[in-house]
């Protein structure tokens, strides 16, 4: 080997060493000190990038419980608001059962009729003043939203809440009194049906059924198809009777759906064929001063009557909203009164077709609310009871659709939870550093650090033969 002054290789050697030696200790200290084997992205382009899309992936999941447990905390305020107006409403259902007992004078029924108005003026203000935030939840206002729950967009839970007030919640009604159900007529014996193209459907809160034929079916039958189609619209009948001109010279028949009574047992007692009537579990009101029974019998296809030819007194008209309509007398051809479909559903629901039995103002139902009741009166009791039903029904069907979001975001959060440790998990094994290994190296290049300056030392000192030479 060569002796030379102006170039030390070994110097250089030495040197080369040394510095990638504290480059890489003090990569190691870096490391170390932060916690991270990732500190730039020279140390793993490719890491950085992916342990950058776990952190956002990890920061939103963190958001999305957060957005989670806000939705449940809104279902839960909701939910406990509806709970008192439920509450409400079976006091108001109580007071209306009170007021359709007989037993109470008109100031008894004004008296509960103060308390039901005060209680209608409660539901409505509990819908106004029912909030999250700010935010109004049970007037109507809040509709529909969507609470993001994933870290990424449009992954939502939507959560609706419609409006509790007094005045929105009640039973949707439509009546169906045509040419054929809920009319009178002097013809025969058997309940009309409807007849030609009788197809109807129906559209409510289950959906749009298919058009259904109810050609060749009297009220009762035609009822029952209408309520297998499953659409959350109840089909039920009823027939209103008023009976006049009753004697002992009527010996005929008269029947109520199925169920028929023997004229001539009751010799022109009215009085008595109301109690036989009552009996039955129909409805039969007796007055005596004007000697008119009224009767009214729900789930038959119709009341009919037939008497004899000669001598018939006897008379039957149509009743329709309290009011009787044309009499015929009951003589041996008889007057058939078919029962009227009547359609009802706690959320709004339409009826159309093209049968000609069915008429009516519109196909949209029309809304018997809360606020509208009046239980002053025997009839509007009874009439409450079923608007109160449905109205409980209405909002149970909403507390229910909560309790499922307040379930379902649960879940989610158990899940979110879930993915969020395992995607931390897996960016640690990208981004941290492993600290057992990490010791080791700095050790190992503190040890080399401390050779390569020992030797640039003694490489230092080569040159220094070539003085020997000279001497």
């Amino acid at each position: 080997m060569a002796i030379s002054v102006n170039t030390n290789v070994t110097s250089m050697k030495a040197q080369k060493s040394l510095g990638g030696a504290n480059g890489n200790l003090q990569t190691s200290m870096e490391r170390l000190s932060s916690g991270l084997r990732i500190n730039s992205a020279k140390d793993d382009a490719a890491g950085l990038q992916i342990s950058n899309r776990m952190t956002s992936q990890i920061n939103g999941l963190d958001v999305a419980m957060r957005n989670a447990n806000d939705g449940i905390s809104i279902a839960q305020t909701a939910e406990g608001a509806m709970q008192e107006s439920t509450n409400i409403l079976q006091r108001m259902r109580d007071l209306s059962l009170q007021s359709a007992n007989g037993s109470n004078s008109a100031e008894d029924r004004e008296s509960m009729q103060k308390e039901l108005s005060a209680l209608q003026t409660e539901l409505t203000r509990i819908a106004d003043t029912t909030s999250f935030g700010g935010q109004k939840l049970l007037d109507g206002s809040y509709g529909t939203q969507k609470f993001q729950v994933g870290s990424n967009a449009n992954e939502t839970i939507s959560v609706s809440i419609g409006d509790v007030s007094a005045g929105s919640i009640g039973q949707n009604q439509k009546t169906g009194a045509g040419s054929v159900f809920g009319a009178a007529a002097a013809a025969g014996t058997a309940y009309g049906v409807a007849t030609g193209a009788s197809d109807i459907v129906l559209s409510g809160q289950n959906g749009t059924s298919v058009a259904t034929d109810i050609s060749g079916m009297d009220a009762k039958a035609a009822a029952e198809a209408l309520n297998d189609l499953g659409k959350g619209v109840k089909v039920s009948t009823k027939a209103s009777v008023e009976l006049t001109g009753f004697t002992a010279a009527d010996t005929g028949t008269l029947d109520i759906g199925t169920t028929s009574y023997d004229l001539s047992k009751f010799k022109g007692s009215m009085k008595d064929l109301a109690t036989a009537i009552g009996k039955d579990g129909y409805s039969a009101s007796y007055d005596s001063n004007t000697n008119k029974l009224s009767i009214s019998a729900d789930g038959v296809a119709g009341i009919k009557a037939t008497g004899p030819a000669a001598g018939a007194t006897l008379k039957m008209a149509t009743v329709t909203n309290g009011t009787a309509g044309a009499t015929a007398t009951v003589d041996d051809g008889g007057v058939v009164v078919n029962s009227e479909l009547k359609f009802s559903s706690s959320a709004a629901f339409t009826v159309t077709g093209t049968s000609g039995a069915i008429t009516g103002t519109g196909t949209a139902s029309t809304l018997a609310s809360v606020k509208d009741m009046d239980i002053g009166t025997a009839s509007g009791a009874q009439d409450a009871i079923a608007v109160i039903d449905a109205a409980i029904a209405g909002i149970d069907s909403q507390r229910a659709d909560l309790g499922a979001a307040q379930n379902r975001m649960s879940f989610t959060i158990n899940n979110l939870g879930n993915v969020q440790t395992n995607v931390a998990d897996a960016r640690s094994r990208i981004q941290d550093v492993d600290f057992a290994k990490e010791t080791a190296q700095m050790t190992k290049q503190q040890i080399l650090s401390q050779t390569s300056s020992a030797m640039l030392a003694q490489a230092n000192q080569l040159p220094q033969v070539a003085l020997s030479l000279l001497g």
